[in-house]
């Protein structure tokens, strides 16, 4: 457009319509999704298992689907990142949780994975930004400081293997829960008899005889008790145990990682502060 001069004018833009909407990026949207399935996954896990595997499942799949998204429509953000790992830490440690009440003597393992995921996840996130700057992505990592760090977050095939199957014995530990009566026998007996390990026995009375209030613990298990059978969820959990040992083994090489990786950080910073002080300019600083 040009002006009576002759002069080309340009329409003038407000600075909101410049403004990219990051929260409609596609890999943002589908994050979304993964949040919505597992909640979902969540309201059927005490008596779906099923269909709690399926949605639980897919959301973890999305996972994927997210990062290719990214790097497809060029739409990586930090927001994204944040989200994606904030989901993936939340979901894992829900069905911990409920793994912990489905086999309350093992409960203090989960406990320390739950700890172990988060405690070193948040280490490396925070040294990540702390030491190496406010732009740098976690999965950054320099191979001098850590080789096996290195090869979990740069290679996708790798990252994806690893936290794959790690949720998938979480998830056959899930069914197990369900299916296995050498894992979780039936909490009740009948006459004094001992439980038997076949599905479907002993007969047991009917819940409102033991438990006044349907959702009760002992409830619950009367209803979960031996409803599938046991043979996937166990091929599954073997496979997939050594895979989830070898990510507990990576999360705590992260942990110490990022504790060294701080503390360098805290020892440069306290040299450039002159510190520690020397007994008489401490005295003086009194």
């Amino acid at each position: 457009m040009a002006n009576g001069n002759g002069n080309v004018v340009r329409p003038q833009t407000t600075e909101k319509e410049d403004e990219e909407n990051i929260f409609l990026f596609i890999p943002n949207l589908i994050g979304y999704s993964r949040v919505v399935l597992a909640i979902a996954s969540l309201y059927y896990m005490p008596l779906h298992p099923r269909t709690c595997s399926i949605l639980y499942s897919v959301s973890c799949l999305l996972d994927a689907l997210d990062g290719l998204a990214a790097r497809r429509f060029e739409q990586s953000t930090k927001f994204g990142a944040v989200l994606d790992m904030v989901t993936d830490r939340c979901t894992t440690a829900c069905l911990l949780v409920f793994l912990g009440s489905a086999f309350p003597r093992w409960s203090i393992i989960f406990q320390g994975l739950i700890s172990l995921d988060l405690a070193s996840h948040y280490m490396h996130m925070y040294a990540t930004l702390s030491m190496g700057g406010s732009g740098q992505s976690h999965k950054k990592v320099d191979e001098s400081r850590s080789w096996v760090l290195k090869m979990y977050y740069s290679n996708n095939k790798v990252l994806f293997t690893f936290c794959a199957l790690n949720e998938l014995f979480f998830i056959a530990l899930y069914l197990l829960s369900f299916s296995s009566p050498y894992l979780s026998p039936t909490l009740l007996q009948v006459n004094d008899a001992p439980s038997s390990l076949q599905p479907g026995t002993p007969a047991a009375p009917k819940p409102s005889l033991l438990n006044v209030y349907p959702w009760s613990a002992g409830a619950m298990e009367l209803a979960r008790a031996n409803k599938m059978d046991s043979t996937v969820p166990w091929v599954l959990a073997v496979i997939s145990a050594p895979i989830m040992a070898g990510k507990q083994w990576i999360n705590v090489v992260q942990l110490v990682k990022a504790s060294k990786w701080l503390a360098e950080g805290d020892r440069l910073e306290r040299k450039k502060q002159g510190l520690p002080r020397r007994k008489g300019n401490a005295k003086k600083a009194l």
